[in-house]
């Protein structure tokens, strides 16, 4: 492990570079699996490439490669970045903490593949595993909630939800910060304006703030108190326990946003991981008691 700090400030000026609302698209995407490949791995990752809901996935292991617990991991960056690359590491650590199976979908990107294609492909993906908890960050920490809620509208099950930073309102413009230690106010506006192409911002696939939240499974939510997104998180918790959610909401100071990724490189970022593997295995496990779901 590396002291928290030293990793703070490269991560720092590796985001503000690979996250430059100048760039590309493509350029953004090409710097952050780039930076992608310092991540560790733990000892015993098995990745195997997989298809589901005919997209590409990773299915990631950490020791014997047959496990009963699933969880399928929607990777944040925006809806116009990152990549099951991105989220290898972060997908491993959780594969160990949660003593599980988890597969991260290559979900379709803006501005190539707008809303509703990211939830159509998420939705597809659960359908093939069939029971699994849901887990994402970010970007993927509201597509998860939203992809949840079409499930859940269709008669499935879904066991728990796990939420790092989920950004649950992409056209939400009342940051009280131009930027965090992640994310920048510019980044997010035209990446936000590239997946919805013109969709209405209220839209509850596109925001699942505005969706009818009663019914979620029990969710776990991260959130750290100096992010940009810290006051729409505490926004969307409130509204999970106004309509009886069994919510759990932990606040993580001295981590940034989607601190997560860093699980190899920070001793508290990797308890992070632990606590959401807990987490996940606990209401997985308990599914499967109430004989809940199929294996």
């Amino acid at each position: 492990m590396l002291p928290r700090r030293l990793v703070m400030a490269n991560a720092a000026v590796f985001y503000r570079v690979a996250l430059d609302a100048h760039l590309p698209f493509t350029v953004q995407r090409r710097l952050l699996e780039a930076g992608a490949r310092l991540q560790p791995l733990p000892r015993g990752t098995v990745v195997r490439h997989a298809t589901l809901g005919g997209r590409a996935a990773e299915r990631v292991t950490v020791g014997a490669t047959v496990r009963e617990r699933t969880v399928l991991y929607l990777h944040g960056g925006g809806y116009t970045t990152c990549s099951p690359l991105t989220h290898r590491s972060l997908a491993a650590y959780l594969a160990k903490a949660a003593d599980a199976v988890v597969y991260t979908p290559a979900y379709r990107l803006a501005p190539e593949h707008p809303y509703p294609a990211a939830l159509d492909d998420a939705v597809a993906a659960y359908l093939d595993l069939g029971h699994a908890a849901i887990a994402g960050d970010s970007a993927g920490g509201g597509l998860a909630v939203a992809t949840a809620r079409r499930l859940l509208d269709r008669g499935a099950h879904v066991p728990a939800l796990a939420l790092l930073s989920p950004w649950t309102d992409p056209g939400d413009g009342t940051a009280r910060r131009t930027r965090d230690m992640v994310v920048n106010l510019a980044w997010a506006r035209i990446s936000a304006a590239a997946y919805s192409a013109g969709a209405d911002r209220r839209d509850p696939g596109f925001a699942p703030m505005y969706a009818d939240l009663a019914g979620l499974p029990p969710t776990l939510v991260h959130v750290m108190p100096g992010e940009l997104a810290y006051e729409q998180v505490l926004r969307f918790v409130a509204r999970l326990r106004a309509v009886g959610v069994d919510v759990t909401l932990r606040e993580l100071p001295g981590l940034w946003h989607c601190a997560h990724t860093q699980a190899g490189l920070v001793r508290e970022a990797g308890d992070a991981i632990a606590d959401v593997g807990r987490f996940l295995g606990a209401a997985l496990d308990a599914a499967g008691r109430y004989g809940v779901g199929s294996a």
